[in-house]
């Protein structure tokens, strides 16, 4: 083999290798990245159109019935998670995971959990009880009036 065909034929290994590469650091950040697309088999997560009927100064997300003690549920449309850590007190964090940005999909017993790398939040203040995470869930401002739970 001439120097000229060897030389072409690592030009040729080395694309190969780049593409392939390429493909794969691509998948990878495809797996880690958003999962606010994901409709998970969660039952907490309110999907898309639900809720967030105009009255008033915000959208009305829930009833306070509809918030379980100890529990929460997600409003994946408005990015924001409603807990109620106690009886009669509920409070709202951002549903976007400060870890990868993917969406937290459960609340229960005291417990935000976002599903990607199972990090964990605790439900009264959004801080971090587990997992890579290190930085809480922001809060957002919500009103309860009556039994109506909005966004402030």
């Amino acid at each position: 083999m001439s120097a000229t065909q060897e030389h072409r034929s690592l030009l040729g290994r080395r694309t190969v290798v780049a593409v392939v590469g390429a493909a794969g650091a691509a998948a990878a950040l495809t797996a880690c990245g958003g999962g606010s697309d994901d409709k998970g088999g969660s039952d907490t997560v309110e999907q898309p159109g639900s809720g967030g009927e105009q009255q008033g100064g915000g959208a009305v997300l829930a009833a306070t019935a509809d918030i379980p003690e100890g529990g929460g549920k997600v409003f994946a449309q408005q990015k924001v998670v409603v807990t109620q850590p106690k009886p009669g007190e509920f409070k709202a964090f951002s549903s976007t995971c400060t870890h990868q940005g993917c969406a937290v999909k459960d609340v229960s017993a005291g417990t935000i959990t976002c599903p990607c790398h199972n990090s964990t939040f605790d439900a009264a203040t959004g801080s971090p009880t587990g997992g890579p995470a290190t930085q809480p869930l922001p809060a957002r401002e919500i009103t309860v009036e009556g039994d109506s739970i909005r966004l402030a």
